[in-house]
């Protein structure tokens, strides 16, 4: 790799794109020797840094496809639209994965794909359901990797690609890895990371393309009203505490109890249900009214009054449904928060905050000659009244996630997109914006970031600040409501923050010795072995396949990567995507998952086989009235299987999960296994119901040589049956769905003849599965 009047030159780079910065080249040259982590301030390229690692893996393997994972379709569009200029490859060799692209769709598209940009839970899905495999992606990049915790899809997907993928390499990439050590390893280890780059504004050649950020705040005073409706919400929430100390669960008398002190009020209360204790019941009502207090009480303080009284009314309405809970109920008819709704509904003034932040626009872009300003909050009801109140002033647009919340609409993709391109160019001033904005968001240089409220946070609180001094000098200035819980946020995350920038310095001076124990061989030896081979002309061997953890079975991945081995099916039904057991069983060598949406049952494992699965506290559900109730899932079981199996899962005591007597629930259960034929099966946890499901397939598949069937064997249906069985069989077209069709149009015939237009006139059908059905009812027949 070489440079040439400032660029870098290489056969997979399109000519003048790629800025030869020092640091990000240094960065490429270890990533690119193995698994790392690459830690570098918001702003400064991390993805430049995948892009080159990239770059050399695909022209080293010609048939090899990189994959890009990023948290949310605004980034995965905006990644996609970098690497389509910096490559030079055809554009549609780049290709996008999110929800709104079709499965099969995305099954066709990943054979032909040299780079996927996709949000990890279409990848996750995909890998669980069979529509693609690993085996020959030579470059996985996991972006805002902090997120490799927990159940978070990278987690998986990095597992799945460390087993599968013949030539694994991963990079990470995050300006915020953790708050601290543990966190920062936890995220390695997530990742089968062992590497670890971290480069600071302190490094010299970083420095050269950042500038001073001036972080101030800005004390405001609420005025009489604003306190009266704070002072109203937290009498009652004072109230509330005196009924949870009557109980025995806390002593907390002060309306600023924490949040952990409510965890752990809560976990007091759960253990008072498990014993079956009626005041622990009684007590959780009390303590949904105190969350629901606090909220008010944070909104009518760091927010707006506006966003207060909205909140009020969504609490009213909720209130006055059928199946509104008692604390919901109790809450709107309490005279003091009557009193505070009352005083939001009549304030006809604004919020300090509101004048503060327009004084600070027109200093900013007024007196100071600036272009551009971001403005974060946290809640979608202030990003609302904020933008129409600036946009009486300045040139304003509000910038929010896709879903819709309660009296706001969400930004479809194309509007989140078309927002960002004109703030970029200039087309307006200010840009108002939710969390969706913070994290790695190509968002133009900002002469001003205001947080309107602290975020306790650090990992958050770097991600908004690096949106300026990229460029030019920046300038950051958060609000904060005196004697609130905003002063509390602040120093919160002013501790968090320090923490973490002692983290990153003592992680970059102990780098070799932690790779050493995550496994990494190195950076600095990586970056001499770099140096050598450019010297010399040659290529950087490839990093040879590695095990994502220990004690793994070998032998088993390589063949699974062969395609060696006969596997058993086991077919999932998308519901369940929300549990651990289909995730665990696509990782299994000699098991396949495909998903569907099954009519009945959770899991398919042959044509005779369906398994319902239940918790405890879900089979009691079921019994005691819920919409479905057990005996008609077991009569839509027997109907279509010959053996359908009903696991109840959990490791605690099913009598005394509920109120009932314990001969109810075993009259139940003796219902289900001799009237409906169910054979039922108790499991202690999700690992045995997946042991248990591999079990019951590899017996029905292997020894006794049944196919699988996700329609089942049975064929006496009646003649209703078998017309939503028609429709249904349609991809993205569900039993509920069919049956919505079909009292519709009245016949399958009307359903196949519709056109588009008409299809769509029918409950839960979009212009997308109307597209679907008439491709499948009018397109040319075409045998593979």
């Amino acid at each position: 790799m070489s440079e040439e009047m400032g660029y870098v030159d290489h056969p997979m780079l399109a000519d003048g794109v790629i800025e030869a910065r020092q640091y990000q080249l240094q960065l490429a040259a270890a990533a690119r020797q193995g698994h790392t982590l690459v830690c570098l301030p918001t702003g400064l390229g991390k993805t430049t840094v995948s892009l080159l690692v990239t770059a050399y893996r695909l022209a080293d393997d010609a048939g090899g496809t990189a994959l890009l994972l990023a948290p949310t379709k605004p980034l995965v569009e905006q990644h996609a639209g970098f690497y389509r200029e910096a490559l030079a490859i055809p554009d549609d060799d780049v290709v996008v994965f999110t929800g709104e692209t079709r499965p099969d769709d995305r099954r066709a598209a990943w054979t032909d794909a040299r780079v996927v940009v996709a949000t990890p839970q279409v990848v996750e899905n995909d890998l669980v359901g069979g529509r693609i495999d690993m085996d020959d992606v030579v470059h996985c990049t996991f972006d805002e990797c902090h997120r490799a915790t927990g159940d978070y899809a990278y987690t998986y997907v990095a597992e799945r690609y460390h087993a599968d993928a013949a030539a694994p390499l991963v990079t990470a990439m995050s300006a915020s890895p953790g708050g601290t050590e543990a966190e920062i390893r936890t995220v390695c280890e997530n990742l089968g990371v062992g590497n670890v780059e971290v480069m600071t504004e302190d490094d010299a050649d970083v420095g050269e393309h950042t500038h001073d950020t001036d972080v101030q705040w800005e004390r405001v005073t609420l005025p009489e009203e604003i306190l009266e409706i704070r002072d109203a919400i937290n009498d009652v929430i004072e109230d509330r505490l005196a009924k949870l100390r009557e109980i025995g669960v806390t002593k907390a008398s002060s309306p600023d109890i924490s949040q952990k002190d409510l965890n752990e009020i809560r976990g007091r209360l759960q253990q008072l249900i498990d014993d079956d204790d009626s005041d622990g019941y009684q007590g959780m009502s009390v303590h949904a009214e105190v969350m629901k207090l606090k909220r008010a009480v944070e909104l009518v303080e760091t927010q707006s009054v506006e966003s207060v009284r909205r909140y009020f009314e969504r609490q009213r309405n909720a209130a006055n449904t059928s199946g509104a809970s008692k604390a919901s109920q109790r809450l709107v008819s309490e005279p003091a928060v009557k009193r505070a709704m009352r005083t939001a509904r009549e304030f006809d003034g604004l919020h300090p905050k509101f004048r503060q932040a327009r004084m600070l626009l027109a200093e900013t872009l007024g007196i100071e000659d600036g272009d551009r300003v971001i403005v974060f909050t946290e809640s979608r009801d202030t990003a609302e009244a904020l933008t129409a109140f600036l946009g009486e002033h300045f040139d304003t647009r509000r910038f929010v996630g896709q879903g819709d919340a309660d009296g706001s609409d969400g930004m479809t993709q194309t509007e989140q997109r078309e927002t960002l391109a004109e703030f970029r160019n200039g087309d307006f001033e200010v840009l108002v914006s939710t969390s969706v904005a913070e994290e790695g968001l190509d968002v133009p240089e900002v002469d001003l970031v205001l947080f309107f409220e602290p975020v306790p946070t650090a990992i958050r609180s770097v991600q908004r600040k690096g949106r300026t001094g990229r460029q030019t000098a920046g300038r950051v200035v958060v609000l904060l409501a005196e004697d609130t819980r905003d002063e509390a946020y602040f120093w919160i995350s002013r501790r968090r923050e320090q923490e973490m920038t002692e983290e990153l310095q003592s992680l970059k001076g102990r780098a070799d010795e932690l790779e050493t124990e995550l496994g990494g061989g190195g950076a600095q030896q990586a970056l001499d072995e770099f140096g050598d081979a450019e010297a010399a002309g040659e290529e950087p061997a490839a990093p040879a396949p590695e095990d994502v953890s220990d004690g793994e079975d070998t032998e088993g991945v390589a063949a699974r990567v062969d395609g060696a081995g006969e596997a058993v099916e086991v077919v999932v039904d998308q519901r369940e995507l929300d549990s651990t057991i289909a995730r665990e069983l696509s990782k299994r060598d000699g098991v396949e998952t495909r998903l569907e949406t099954l009519a009945v049952g959770d899991y398919v494992v042959s044509d005779r086989v369906a398994v319902e699965r239940k918790s405890h506290s879900d089979f009691m559900d079921t019994l005691l009235g819920s919409e479905r109730s057990i005996f008609e899932q077991a009569k839509e079981l027997a109907r279509q299987y010959t053996r359908p199996v009903l696991v109840v899962e959990g490791d605690g005591d099913l009598y005394a999960e509920r109120n009932v007597h314990p001969n109810a629930v075993r009259s139940a259960m003796a219902s289900l296994a001799v009237d409906w034929g169910l054979s039922v099966m108790h499991t202690n946890g999700e690992g045995d119901t997946t042991e248990m499901i591999e079990t019951i397939a590899e017996r029905e598949q292997t020894t006794n040589d049944r196919t699988v069937s996700a329609h089942g064997e049975k064929a006496a249906k009646t003649q209703g049956e078998q017309q939503e069985y028609v429709v249904s069989s349609i991809t993205d077209v569900g039993p509920v769905t069919a049956r919505s069709l079909l009292d519709t149009f009245g016949s399958v015939e009307a359903v196949m003849t519709a056109s588009e237009d008409e299809l769509t006139a029918a409950d839960g059908v979009g212009a997308v599965t109307a597209e679907r059905i008439r491709g499948v009812v009018g397109t040319e027949y075409q045998p593979e």
